[in-house]
This record gives C-alpha cells, sequence and structure tokens, in this order.
C-alpha cells in the first residue's frame, strides 16, 4: 500500500495513504465537475464506468447531484464536511450516505450504503443521555465511566474504554464498559509512542475514525496526483485506511473492528473513546453522526467540569488575596506577613511543603530543604526569569544537587515575588513513587519490522510494570494560573510594605484590580453556566419532582438557591424551604432529626443566595462533625423577625459528640462567619460550645418580608415530614441479570434500577439474536423481557429461559391486556415505566 508524503500550508507533513475502507466509494471533482480521482470500488457501487473526464451528473444520478449542489453552500471552510442521509446513486439508485468535504481545489465526494435505522433520532438521543451526564455526574473519573457505557450501548461495540493522555503524552484507560467475558482493560496505561504525534493531529481534524473490518483489503484511490502533481489530501475522509502499523497493532490485539472518537478540552486533544469489536463491525452512518455528536457534547461537559474545578481554587486564591491586603494594614515587616500567611498558601496550591524567602530572611514548613539546600536552591532559581514562575515535577533532572533530598522534594513550583533582590514563594512536593500497569514495555515500542525502521506495536499486551522515582505530580495549568495570581497579589504586598516609590505603588494597585476584576468575571461566568445547565436538565425532566428523583448527587448549594428563587421570576423565597432543601439533599434518613420554628418568612434573592451558602455549610458540618454525625444529637432553628424588622436566625447543637473550636478557619467557616456581614451588611456570630455549636445571624430587614398565605412552622415540624423521602427499595435480587430492551434510554435507567435491586450484573440487549448470544455465553439468575422489540417480539427469548428454568417478566408498554401465548399466560408482566418495587416484587414472585 503506496503512501503520499502530504505537506499542507504550514502544518508539518502527514502521511496519507492513497486508499480508502472498502465498503464505500471515494470521488474527487474539480470545479468544472469532472471526475479527478476515485476508488477501485466506485464503478461497482454506482453502475457505472469511472473515467477521468467522465461526467460527474451521469455517473452519480439526476437526485444525488442535485441534492449536492444544494449542500455545497453549507460548506463554510476548508474543515466543515457536510452529510447527505439516505440518497439514491447511481444507475441502480442505491440509497447511499455522503460526505462532502474541499480538498484543495477539490470537492470530495464519499459515499457508502445505507443502513436502515427504524426511528432513529440521532439528536434526541444524545441530547437525552448528555442530559443524564449532566444530571448525576460531577467529576471526571465518573462521568468517564457512565460516558463509556452510553457509547457502548449507543454504537454495540464490545469494548468501549475512555483513554486520557497526560502531561508526557503518554495514555490511560481511565473508564470502562465491556463484555463480561472480555479481559478488563481499566487502569492500563499505554507509552505516548503508541500514538504518533501525525495522528494525534488527525484526531484534532477528525472527530471520528471507523475501521469496520481490520482484515479487509482497502481500496485504492487513482490516481494519487491531479494535473499539477499534488496528491490528493484525505485528511478528512471518513473513508480513509489507516496506516498498516496501526492495523498490525489492533491484529495483535484480538480486535476485528474499531472506531475512535475524540474528546478536546481547550482546543487540545484530552482523549478519545477508544471502541473495539471482536469481530467486523459497521454501523450505521446516523449513529455515527450521533457518536460523533455525543463526543463533542462530551468535550463540552468536560471543559465545563474543568472550569468549575478551576474556579473553586480561583475563589480560594481570591479569598487569600483579601486577606493578604488586610494585612497590609498592619506595620509588620514583609516577611513576617508573608511567613504568617505559609499555612494558607498550602491551601490554594496542593503541596507537601512550603517556603518564603524576603530580603535574605526565610522559612519553611513541611516537607522541605534544610537551610543550606535552601540556601542553594534560591542560588540556582535565581537564574531563571525574574518575572515568570518555575515549575518542574522532576528537580533533580534540571538540578544536580536535588538528588540528595530528592526523597523528601522531587518538584517544586517556585513564585518570584520581586526582582531586586529576588524573594520568593516556593511549593514543594515529594516524590511519587508510582507503580504504572503499562500494556507493553514502554522502553520497547520501536525496533525494526515488516514496516521498516519504525513504530512497530508490540507483540505482547502482558502488563509491564514500571516504577517511577525522583518525579512528584506534575504541576498542572490551574497550579500555574493561581500561582500567578499569587505572584501579582505578593508583588503587591512587597511594593507597598517596603515603601516603593508612589508610581510603583499606583502601577501594583492597578494590576491588583485587574486581578481582581478578572477573578470575578471568571466566577460570574461559571456560576452563570451552572444555572444555565441546570435550567437545562429541569425542563428535560418534566416536573420538578420528576428532576429531583433522579439526581443521583448533590448539587451545589448556590445553584439549588438560584432554582428555588428563579421560579418566581426572581422573587424572594421561602426561608424554611432554604433549609429543607439543605436539610433533605445531604441527611436523607436524619432529616428528622433538624425542627424548624419560625413565622411564614421570604428573603430576597440575592440574600437567599448568600443565606443558601450558609445553610450549606451549617448543615454538612453537623452531619459530618456534629450533633448529625451520629443517631443521638438533634439540631433545633428557629427564627423571628425583631422590632426593626430584622430577621434573627438561631442554631442549635444538642446531644452530638463534644466540641471543639477548629484549629484553623477553613473556607466553610469563613463562609459562615463572614457571608452575611460582607456581602448584606448583617451579623453573624458562632459558638464552639462543648454541648454542640451554637449560632446567631441577623439579616436586614431589607431582605425580609413576611409571606402572606403560608402557616408558620410549628416547634415539632420536621423537614422529613415536609419533604417526600426517596428511600431506597431493599437489594431482593441477586447474580447475572439479562435485559432485553430496544430503547435506549429506557435501558439504561432500568440497567440502573436491576442494580439498585441487589444484581451483580447485568447484559443488555436489544435483539432476541443479541439476547440469545448472552445466555449462551454463561449462565442467568433472572431476565427482564420487553416484549415488543423492533420488527420482533422477546417469546423466542423467553421459550429459552422457560427451558433452562431461568425466573423472567415481560415488560411492556400495553399493561395486562397485552395478548400473551398460552405457554407464557402464568407470566408477570410489568407495565412500563418501570418502578423498583414493581419489577422487584414480580422477579421475586416468579423465582418463588
Amino acid at each position: 500500500m503506496n503512501q503520499v508524503d502530504l505537506t499542507n500550508c504550514d502544518r508539518e507533513p502527514i502521511h496519507i495513504l492513497g486508499a480508502i475502507q472498502p465498503f464505500g466509494f471515494l470521488l474527487a471533482i474539480s470545479a468544472d465537475w469532472m471526475v479527478r480521482h476515485a476508488s477501485a470500488n466506485a464503478t461497482e457501487m454506482l453502475g457505472a464506468r469511472v473515467e477521468i473526464g467522465a461526467q460527474a451528473q451521469s455517473l452519480l444520478g439526476e437526485a444525488a447531484t442535485a441534492s449536492i449542489r444544494r449542500h455545497i453552500q453549507r460548506l463554510r471552510d476548508a474543515d466543515s464536511v457536510e452529510r447527505i442521509f439516505s440518497v439514491p446513486v447511481g444507475a441502480m439508485q442505491t440509497p447511499m450516505d455522503l460526505a462532502l468535504h474541499h480538498s484543495g481545489g477539490s470537492l470530495v465526494i464519499e459515499g457508502e450504503p445505507t443502513i436502515p435505522e427504524d426511528e432513529f433520532d440521532a439528536a434526541s438521543v444524545v441530547r437525552a443521555t448528555i442530559g443524564r451526564l449532566q444530571q448525576r455526574h460531577r467529576d471526571v473519573v465518573s462521568m468517564s465511566v457512565e460516558a463509556a457505557r452510553q457509547v457502548r450501548a449507543l454504537t454495540g461495540f464490545d469494548r468501549v474504554m475512555v483513554y486520557r493522555f497526560d502531561e508526557d503524552g503518554a495514555g490511560e484507560v481511565i473508564a470502562e464498559a465491556a463484555r463480561s467475558d472480555l479481559e478488563k482493560f481499566l487502569g492500563l496505561h499505554y507509552p505516548a509512542s503508541d500514538i504518533p504525534q501525525q495522528a494525534r493531529a488527525l484526531y484534532l481534524r477528525n472527530w471520528l475514525r471507523i475501521i469496520p473490518d481490520i482484515g479487509a483489503t482497502p481500496s485504492q484511490v487513482t490516481p494519487y496526483t491531479d494535473a499539477d502533481g499534488r496528491a490528493l489530501d484525505l485528511s478528512y475522509s471518513k473513508l480513509r485506511a489507516v496506516s498498516p502499523i496501526h492495523i498490525e497493532y489492533l491484529q495483535n490485539m484480538g480486535v476485528g473492528a474499531s472506531m475512535s472518537v475524540s474528546i478536546l478540552s481547550r482546543g487540545k486533544l484530552w482523549g478519545m473513546f477508544a471502541c473495539h469489536h471482536y469481530s467486523p463491525r459497521r454501523i450505521s452512518y446516523a449513529r455515527r453522526t450521533a457518536a460523533e455528536l455525543y463526543g463533542q457534547m462530551f468535550s463540552l461537559l468536560l471543559e465545563s467540569q474543568e472550569r468549575e474545578a478551576a474556579a473553586h481554587f480561583e475563589l480560594n486564591a481570591q479569598e487569600l488575596h483579601n486577606r493578604l491586603m488586610g494585612a497590609i494594614a498592619s506595620d509588620s515587616p514583609p516577611f513576617e506577613v508573608l511567613s504568617s500567611f505559609l499555612d494558607d498558601f498550602c491551601e490554594v496550591i496542593a503541596c507537601d511543603g512550603v517556603g518564603v524567602t524576603v530580603n535574605g530572611k526565610f522559612a519553611l514548613r513541611g516537607a522541605a530543604p534544610d537551610e543550606a539546600e535552601f540556601t542553594q536552591l534560591i542560588r540556582f532559581l535565581n537564574q531563571t526569569s525574574p518575572s515568570r514562575i518555575y515549575a518542574t515535577h522532576e528537580l533533580q533532572a534540571r538540578y544536580e544537587p536535588a538528588k540528595k533530598y530528592a526523597d523528601k522534594v522531587a518538584g517544586v513550583l517556585a513564585v518570584p515575588i520581586s526582582r531586586t533582590p529576588r524573594d520568593y514563594l516556593i511549593f514543594f512536593r515529594k516524590e511519587i513513587a508510582r507503580t504504572v500497569s503499562w500494556a507493553g514495555d514502554p522502553a520497547k515500542s520501536v525496533t525494526v519490522g515488516p514496516h521498516g525502521d519504525r513504530l512497530t506495536p508490540r507483540k505482547s499486551f502482558e502488563i509491564w510494570r514500571e516504577t517511577v522515582r525522583g518525579q512528584s505530580t506534575h504541576f498542572t495549568a490551574i497550579d500555574a494560573r493561581i500561582a500567578e495570581s499569587l505572584r501579582i497579589t505578593m508583588l503587591e504586598v512587597i511594593l507597598r510594605l517596603t515603601d516603593a516609590a508612589e508610581r510603583e505603588r499606583k502601577a501594583a494597585q492597578d494590576r491588583q484590580e485587574l486581578l481582581i476584576a478578572e477573578l470575578n468575571h471568571r466566577v460570574r461566568n461559571i456560576l452563570t453556566l451552572i444555572r444555565g445547565l441546570v435550567g437545562h436538565s429541569r425542563a428535560g425532566a418534566g416536573t420538578l419532582d420528576e428532576f429531583a428523583k433522579v439526581l443521583n448527587d448533590r448539587i451545589h448549594a448556590l445553584s439549588r438557591a438560584h432554582d428555588q428563587i428563579t421560579r418566581g421570576n426572581w422573587a424572594a423565597a421561602p426561608l424554611e424551604g432554604l433549609f429543607q432543601t439543605e436539610v433533605a439533599a445531604y441527611l436523607g434518613p436524619r432529616a428528622n432529626r433538624i425542627q424548624f420554628s419560625g413565622p411564614p418568612v421570604l428573603v430576597a434573592p440575592h440574600a437567599f443566595a448568600t443565606l443558601a451558602l450558609v445553610a450549606h455549610e451549617l448543615v454538612t458540618n453537623s452531619a459530618k462533625y456534629g450533633a448529625l454525625k451520629d443517631s443521638h444529637g438533634a439540631v433545633k432553628v428557629d427564627w423571628h423577625v425583631d422590632d426593626t424588622g430584622c430577621l434573627v436566625i438561631n442554631w442549635a447543637e444538642r446531644g452530638g459528640p463534644p466540641v471543639q473550636a477548629p484549629s484553623r478557619r477553613g473556607f466553610g467557616s469563613t463562609v459562615i462567619e463572614r457571608s452575611i456581614p460582607y456581602d448584606l451588611q448583617g451579623e453573624a456570630e458562632i459558638n464552639y460550645a462543648l454541648a454542640g455549636v451554637e449560632a446567631r445571624f441577623v439579616i436586614p430587614a431589607a431582605f425580609v418580608q413576611m409571606h402572606p398565605d403560608a402557616q408558620p412552622a410549628s416547634p415539632g415540624s420536621e423537614a422529613g415530614a415536609r419533604m417526600k423521602e426517596s428511600s431506597a427499595k431493599p437489594n431482593v435480587l441477586r447474580g447475572r441479570a439479562l435485559l432485553v430492551e430496544d430503547n435506549l434510554i429506557i435501558a439504561l435507567d432500568a440497567e440502573e434500577m436491576l442494580i439498585r435491586l441487589g444484581a451483580q450484573q447485568v447484559e443488555v440487549a436489544a435483539s432476541v439474536r443479541d439476547a440469545l448470544a448472552i445466555i449462551n455465553r454463561g449462565p442467568l439468575d433472572f431476565a427482564v423481557l420487553d416484549v415488543n422489540l423492533v420488527g420482533e417480539t422477546s417469546f423466542p427469548i423467553a421459550e429459552v429461559l422457560q427451558k433452562g428454568g431461568i425466573p423472567f417478566v415481560f415488560a411492556t408498554g400495553y399493561g395486562d391486556d397485552l395478548a400473551m401465548p398460552k405457554e407464557f399466560k402464568g407470566v408477570k408482566i410489568v407495565t412500563k415505566p418501570y418502578e423498583d418495587g414493581d419489577v422487584g416484587a414480580a422477579l421475586r414472585q416468579d423465582a418463588d
């Protein structure tokens, strides 16, 4: 198979194969609609002879030509691709899916036979699955686990992995959904050389790549060059054949078909969905389009989650900035001010030790070099740029003397805080002796093989373990941004406390204001994004009760507060409802141990959002450390409006473990003590009494009004009595289950329901053939069968299960009136939508 060396504008050369997958055809047509290139199998698919100079319209047919002309207008730029589904093409009028894009001076038309999909709506499926992802998962790993499961359900591949790249380019499988009989790849690492830079560049430009049959012979594209001698650029071709080295790599793994969907974050390749099938598999263009759209939406969610995490750290940095600015009011020397904040610096950037040096004085905390080693390290850092932070996760590789103390310091992040003399704030990280599970030896990835002196995939995929020494965890981009903000902040502190010139002080003040404005802008943006996501989820879930029921994880306290006050077009909301929402979200069965009493009071939106943060911290702190930590304590919350119209709220904990005042003031304590005075000009007092925490808050009258209709909360009222509990159903099932359901979203919900009911493993099938294959792979303990599948029923499956003595129930949207064959008259029928109790009871009775 020949290769074409392609150079595109400013891009580095990329090897593009002059061949395509054998299940489709490719034409490259010049502006005068003359065919210039074609694949060898285009003749068979189009029912016409392909020659240079043949007219495109007669080749493709009138209907296809007209449709292509319409869609050409939508090609905005060189990177855009247009798709046309199920259009009659060629002399045989064969229904085909087409993809159009520009390549140089040619229009590239790719076609493949349409695979019919009954009532498959890509946008609806992706919207529903992404909606579930938004509602239930708030961190990268849990998002990836759910996404792998959803992509497997969408595409039907035997194995779907979420593959994440690290800072060095190596990859790790962080999530996996696979057939139960397959070896697990979760946690395996792959060296950076497994995916060369040329391939990574293509993954950035193409969201999806598929190889339906690893063993298929690609079809050549002729001629390879146009009249000007330029090679046809197949970078954006959906049918483009892949490198024979990659084919060999997959064959070594026993893969029969593969598909990859790129995951991007901030314009960079973050990772990918890697899909493997152990026999040839080609899925429809519509379903691949859905998978590609899913990858794009997942990338946006991932970037949003990363920005949300960054905003959290930057908020901490902003709070530290404010306290540093407050310390300037004292007459203390700069060194004393900064050294008193060493513990606070450790809270904004994760580290094992920290040091500061100002005017020749220094202070060290935690895992750090000794005084002599620290002094020598400063001399080394003086050789770096005075206006940039310096970070490395392997100090000994750049600074030889660091090998002597590599056991306690492996990585450093140095923040210069002055130019003359050179003063620093330095964060230290210990060595992380990481035992990495590699899928082969990363040191043996380049050898002389059948394709020459270049990358040859390793013949063995047995786990090879490597211990990494002398390295710390990497300092991330978020660490660098926070360090830069600290640098600006401390430059200002140093300038002010050393009585620098008035001009320098004015410049420092401008930098401070710019920093505060930027941080404030980012925080507001991320909060607006969160609110938009919650509103979108509510709209897709129907009623508010349904929305709350599907949430598996607690939602940020501020988002819940915004949700309550936006119901009334940003109007005042009930105080009691605020506390009840927090209690129900975090305490569950313990909600009845918080009692409320007080008049029906409404709180203005601005104050409501602030008070929600305070209530969130009070409830969670009590559950972690206070009266609600064990089974004995209780909390009483009462409020009243005083003579001046101010709202007075009292919080009292009793019966819990003995209380100890916190040794340091964390972010939560700061919220409780400072939010109301700072944001509302109110009052906040907290007393860590031995018998239980007591707190008193005063909300100014401007934010308070009486509810005209509601009844006051009685002293004995309980949050648990006011809100419907969603107690989990007891585990009534066990073992391996078969779920037959042809609707993707219903199947995902039903799978989770069976796991809640006690199933250890759930195998999902959408057709009779898939279900019978699962039955043949191993014994089952019970099954749930959707009666009506696409074009068939599940009765053949029920017959096999009945012969094997395996308990099962039918599920249908038609209710008990469904006409059943006589041999299944006694089988229980569960009516959709599924309910835990109904399914559990039916299966338990059938087993009995």
